[in-house]
C-alpha cells in the first residue's frame, strides 16, 4: 500500500490538473452563473433560474484520467512501479479528488438552500431530479459523476495507448452503435414509458450506485488492457 500512496503522491505532483484547474472552473462558472442570474433578476424577470454550469468541473475529469495515463504513466515506469501499484494510485487519486468536488458542491448547495438560491431565487449546485433526496443523495451523485468521467478518460486513453488512435475510434462506434441499437429496440416495443418509469423509480441515490456499478466495469476492463500497455 505504501507504494500505491507514492503514486498518488505522484500523481498529485501535478496539482494544476487534478485540484487548480477544477477549483477554477468550478469558481469561474458559478460566478458567470450568477452574474446572468443577476442579469435576470435586474431585468424584472422572476425565478427559479436554472443553470447547467454545474457539469463543467465535472466533466473536466474526462481530461483528468486521459491525463493521469498518458502524462505519468511512462515516468511511473521508469520509477519501476508496477502496472497494478499504477492502477491502484490513479484511481484512489481519482476518488479522493472526486470526493473534495463533491464535498464542494454539497457545501454550495447548502449555501444555496440557506440563502434562497442566493438571494435570486437561482440555483447553480442544486438541481432538480438530484438535490430533492438530500444533501448526502446531492454528494453522491457528483461523486459519482466526477468519478465516472474520470475512469471513462482512463479507460479511452489504456485503449488509445495499447491498440492506437484507429481501435479506439472503432470501440466508441460500436458503443454508440449498440446504444443506438438499444433505443431502436425500446421503440420497437413501445417501452418508453416502462423505461422512463424504471429511471424515475431509481432516484438519485439508485442512479449514482448504478454509474458507480459501471465505472468499476470500465475500471476493471482498462486494467485488464493496461498490463499490456506499453510506455
Amino acid at each position: 500500500m505504501n507504494r500505491v500512496f507514492n503514486v498518488v503522491r505522484l500523481q498529485l505532483i501535478n496539482k494544476q490538473t487534478y485540484i487548480w484547474v477544477p477549483l477554477l472552473i468550478l469558481g469561474g462558472a458559478v460566478l458567470l452563473t450568477l452574474a446572468i442570474y443577476a442579469m435576470l433578476v435586474g431585468a424584472g424577470i422572476e425565478g427559479p433560474f436554472y443553470g447547467g454550469g454545474a457539469q463543467a468541473p465535472l466533466w473536466y475529469f474526462l481530461v483528468v484520467g486521459v491525463q493521469a495515463l498518458t502524462l505519468t504513466f511512462p515516468f511511473s515506469q521508469a520509477m519501476s512501479i508496477t502496472r497494478r501499484e499504477f492502477y491502484l494510485g490513479s484511481l484512489l487519486t481519482a476518488m479522493l479528488t472526486s470526493l473534495i468536488l463533491a464535498v464542494l458542491f454539497v457545501l454550495g448547495a447548502w449555501i444555496e438552500w440557506a440563502t434562497g438560491g442566493w438571494g435570486m431565487d437561482g440555483w447553480f449546485f442544486n438541481i432538480p431530479g438530484i438535490s430533492e433526496a438530500g444533501l448526502f443523495a446531492t454528494g453522491l451523485a457528483y461523486f459519482t459523476i466526477a468519478l465516472f468521467a474520470f475512469v471513462v478518460g482512463f479507460w479511452a486513453a489504456t485503449i488509445y495507448k495499447r491498440f492506437g488512435s484507429l481501435w479506439l475510434t472503432v470501440v466508441l462506434v460500436g458503443i454508440g452503435a449498440l446504444l443506438v441499437l438499444a433505443l431502436f429496440i425500446v421503440g420497437r416495443l413501445d417501452a418508453w414509458g416502462a423505461m422512463f418509469g424504471w429511471i424515475a423509480a431509481q432516484g438519485s441515490i439508485g442512479l449514482s450506485l448504478w454509474g458507480l456499478l459501471v465505472a468499476a466495469l470500465l475500471a476493471g476492463t482498462s486494467y485488464l488492457t493496461l498490463r499490456r500497455t506499453v510506455p
